[in-house]
């Protein structure tokens, strides 16, 4: 099916690009912030087991995971504040204009000599394209696959330099979603300096923003524009399961 923007161009809803990795209980599922292995399993009690391959009716599992360390997920600025906020009171747009970037982290020298991967705002500058984005999605490179199966915990992950927020206020970018497990350094202390600055706490909180971590995007998607959806889970939480899925944009029938 065909969708028109207000500009002529269109998407074709086959053609959606699933940026999320999906949820499994297996070792080789994602993982960060120092979790175990998601788990799924049936329902045990005394008179029944739900599982049909053991003779249950029906396969009746419980699932234990944390959105946070298990893959990818799209968060508030709840996930910092005192006050409780839910991702699920977040007013996102069925579809908004989004742009892809793929960039290549510049390594940076701490003051205790570790180096740390960092993308910068100065990477980003020349890259963004457009006002009328309201999301912009961040592949770093290289792209490698093992991304959907890596587990973070002190691995000291590619983050976001928080002097890139400048730059995202000044492009009305609504809607961040990036391939490594967070904005902000795995050891900083607890500051978070790129939520705070983003979402704008605790002096300026902006609650239409969200954050979106641990997306994997193909080297079949192309940088350039999108139409994106980010289809959440409805939890009551900080934080929920997220399928975001961009939709190459046509500007004319040839492009077909």
């Amino acid at each position: 099916m065909q969708l028109f923007l207000e500009d002529g161009s269109y998407i074709l809803t086959n053609e959606g690009i699933d940026c999320s990795i999906p949820l499994e209980a297996s070792s080789e599922n994602p993982r960060a912030w120092y979790v175990d292995a998601p788990i799924i399993e049936p329902v045990r009690t005394e008179q029944w087991t739900g599982s049909v391959a053991e003779g249950g009716s029906v396969n009746f599992r419980n699932i234990f995971f944390n959105p946070h360390g298990h893959g990818t997920h799209t968060e508030c600025l709840g996930h910092i504040t005192p006050e409780v906020y839910s991702i699920n009171d977040v007013k996102i747009e069925p579809f908004v204009k989004a742009q892809l970037i793929s960039i290549t982290p510049e390594n940076r020298t701490m003051p205790d000599g570790t180096i740390d991967s960092v993308v910068t705002a100065s990477q980003i500058a020349s890259l963004l394209q457009s006002s009328e984005m309201e999301a912009l999605l961040i592949r770093t490179l290289p792209n490698d696959p093992k991304k959907r199966s890596t587990n973070y915990s002190s691995t000291n992950p590619t983050y976001l330099d928080v002097a890139m927020v400048e730059l995202l206020d000044k492009s009305g970018i609504k809607h961040l979603l990036v391939d490594v497990p967070s904005v902000d350094r795995e050891e900083d202390g607890g500051a978070l300096v790129f939520h705070h600055a983003f979402w704008g706490v605790p002096d300026n909180q902006r609650f239409d923003r969200t954050i979106t971590e641990l997306i994997y995007i193909d080297d079949a998607a192309e940088d350039g524009p999108y139409l994106l959806a980010i289809e959440t889970a409805p939890f009551v939480n900080d934080a929920t399961p997220s399928r975001p899925i961009i939709y190459p944009i046509h500007r004319n029938a040839e492009d077909q």
